[in-house]
């Protein structure tokens, strides 16, 4: 059997060695940078797809961050470069950034600038260099990851005092977002950047993304003890490629729009769970294209995943982290069956993973790919990794990566 491929996260000494040197010899000429910023990515522990329906979402921050090392600039130039992209030097103008027209891995770099400046925050150019350990296109956030280590940068060098409480990091977050859905041209919810700015070590965030609400009232820290309860988190990257420009992220929102205007409700979140059944009735009969079942079957995910993180967050909150399983499970058939947006590598972790003892398992992120989570006791960590991995091996897939993940820090 192929060995497992576990994908460690650097130390912060290790990750800003690496963005120091990097810069040195892209830009080492002029000088160097004026500091080095990290931000991670995230898991989601339930609540997907939740986000743009004014839902709950509970991530967690991973230990698995991406690097910045950031100089500011006079003029309005941008220059940078990836050790992820080594062949791809990325320049433009702050005055050029403009949504529907700027393009590549850059436009999430140039965007947070751009937001900031719709924002009435004064931020010139700069120059700056990244590096990474979040797995790309693992469904880990490691777009939001880049954005909101770029944001901290940017407002510690323009001396914005942004980061320095949550009120002010909720700002951020919407200049990330701004950046993501406008620039970078995904339509993505504000849950990626939330947590990567807002997380804190030990903790998961419990994000209620109705609108209106304040930075405060929006998120609730939760004890989140892994270790004390003799669990373990493992992430899966099924290295089934992710990505949230395709088109299919795009429709499910779109769909979830137009079954909230023929419901005649801001959004899905207003639909409580005991008027569910009257919500799905209405929408097949109100229905005019022939989507009805289609449309009906997105709106029970939605609102019964909204009700399923409130009870994970409930379960957590009372000590009983080791109940949750069930509420993984359920939320994995929801999103593979009324959602559709599972995969078959994503499945085949869920399976796998629960036939060797995990305590409950899901798809996490977007899903079309990317990553799973499974909730497993300290002792089981190695048979079920053991277990996922001949699963793969029988299939003939593709080896995919293993991570662990404890709550960790927020962008800093």
């Amino acid at each position: 059997m192929t060995s497992p491929q576990w994908l460690d996260s650097w130390s912060a000494d290790d990750g800003a060695a690496r963005v120091r040197t990097l810069f040195a010899e892209a830009f080492g000429d002029d000088g160097d940078p004026d500091g080095v910023w990290s931000a991670p990515g995230r898991v989601n522990l339930i609540g997907e797809h939740t986000d743009y329906n004014a839902g709950l979402a509970l991530p967690v921050a991973l230990p698995h961050r991406t690097y910045v090392a950031l100089r500011s600039r006079t003029d309005g130039l941008v220059r940078l470069a990836s050790a992820q992209a080594p062949d791809e030097r990325w320049e433009t103008s702050l005055d050029e950034v403009t949504p529907g027209v700027t393009r590549g891995w850059g436009a999430y770099v140039a965007g947070v600038a751009w937001a900031l400046r719709e924002a009435g925050h004064e931020v010139t150019g700069f120059d700056a260099v990244v590096d990474s350990c979040v797995p790309f296109g693992a469904g880990l956030s490691s777009s939001a990851a880049l954005e909101c280590a770029v944001a901290v940068a940017l407002d510690a060098v323009h001396s914005l005092g942004l980061a320095c409480d949550d009120a002010g990091r909720a700002e951020l977050v919407a200049a990330c977002v701004r950046a993501e859905n406008e620039i970078a041209g995904a339509p993505t919810g504000g849950m990626d950047q939330a947590a990567s700015l807002r997380c804190s070590a030990g903790h998961a965030l419990l994000l209620d993304c109705r609108p209106g609400l304040s930075a405060l009232e929006s998120a609730d820290r939760v004890p989140f003890d892994l270790a004390a309860a003799g669990l373990n988190l493992l992430v899966v990257d099924t290295r089934a490629e992710h990505a949230l420009v395709d088109g299919q992220y795009a429709q499910r929102r779109a769909t979830c729009e137009r079954a909230a205007a023929i419901l005649g409700v801001s959004s899905l979140r207003e639909i409580a769970p005991e008027e569910l059944d009257v919500a799905l009735d209405k929408l097949v009969a109100l229905s005019s294209d022939g989507d009805g079942d289609v449309l009906r079957r997105r709106v029970r995910h939605v609102v019964a995943e909204i009700a399923r993180t409130g009870e994970f967050a409930d379960l957590v909150r009372g000590g009983r982290v080791g109940d949750v399983g069930p509420l993984m499970n359920a939320s994995h058939v929801s999103l593979r069956d009324d959602y559709e947006v599972s995969a078959r590598e994503l499945d085949l972790v869920v399976d796998a993973a629960l036939g060797a003892g995990a305590l409950g398992a899901r798809m996490t992120g977007g899903g079309f790919g990317g990553s799973a989570i499974a909730l497993v006791r300290e002792r089981d960590v190695d048979g079920v990794t053991a277990a996922v991995q001949a699963a793969f091996d029988e299939a003939g897939l593709a080896a995919p990566g293993f991570l662990l993940a404890p709550p960790s820090d927020p962008a800093h």
